[in-house]
């Protein structure tokens, strides 16, 4: 294939996935390959998956770009964290192990930041100029911060401390339906949140992603925010697309990088 495609891996708790991504229209080129997250997801055991993936698309993508997500802290390409996965990601070398694995070069990003690249590059806030602040409402809250285009990687603004909770403790997803609270019990701890990260961060547009964005006007309309606020269009293509963007970004400045 031509340099207008690299491959996108997006790995989660109970699914490692892949996809060949045409960087110009910003949708996948390829059907999805889907395979279980292995049972016992440390590194080596996760790499061999991706090292499947990567194998089913060799043909097609040449010497294209590799980028893979992961639910972590990524710094440098070492995991600081782990999220739904095994404790021994915490600070891993993560990218120099599945270069190894792989023998090929590739990028390790966040799976929110990935997502909010994606959605500013292709999604609910393409081409947008300001401070874009998209965040993932699912198991706990993922973030993701561009400004002008450019990521600040690693905002985690999930993990903000908020009338002494810990925000995705109270307004996850997960959270939801784990209290089996209505909408109407949910809205007010999402705009505790939203309101929380506007008053610190001044965005000038707010995205929400994850599952729970398919139920965006459940919810949307009863938030009172002076920044607008979408639901996210590119749904669990997010992470895939922009691996990819981020994996061809990167190559492309390499001191650059996260």
């Amino acid at each position: 294939m031509t340099s207008n495609f690299a491959l996108g891996i997006d790995i989660g708790g109970s699914g490692i996935k892949g996809a060949l991504v045409d960087l110009t229209a910003g949708d996948f080129a390829t059907e999805r390959l889907r395979i279980e997250t292995p049972q016992e997801s440390t590194p080596a055991n996760v790499a061999a998956v991706v090292g499947q993936i990567v194998d089913n698309f060799a043909d097609q993508l040449g010497d294209g770009a590799i980028g893979i997500t992961v639910p972590a802290i990524v710094q440098h390409g070492v995991t600081l964290s782990a999220a739904n996965i095994h404790e021994s990601w915490v600070n891993c070398p993560a990218e120099t192990i599945f270069k190894e694995t792989l023998g090929r070069d590739l990028v390790v990003v966040n799976d929110a930041d990935a997502a909010g690249v994606a959605e500013v590059g292709f999604g609910a806030a393409k081409g947008h100029p300001g401070l874009v602040i998209v965040t993932t409402l699912g198991t706990g809250i993922g973030s993701a911060m561009i400004h002008q285009g450019v990521l600040v990687p690693n905002s985690e603004l999930g993990h903000l401390q908020i009338d002494g909770y810990v925000a995705e403790k109270r307004a996850a997803a997960s959270v939801r339906t784990r209290e089996n609270l209505s909408w109407e019990e949910y809205v007010p701890r999402l705009q505790r949140f939203y309101e929380t990260v506007e008053f610190l961060f001044s965005p000038d547009l707010l995205v929400v992603g994850g599952g729970v964005s398919k139920k965006a006007d459940k919810f949307l309309p009863d938030l009172t925010l002076r920044t607008p606020i979408v639901p996210a269009q590119l749904q669990n293509r997010a992470g895939i697309i922009g691996a990819a963007l981020l994996a061809v970004a990167t190559s492309a400045h390499p001191d650059g990088r996260r």
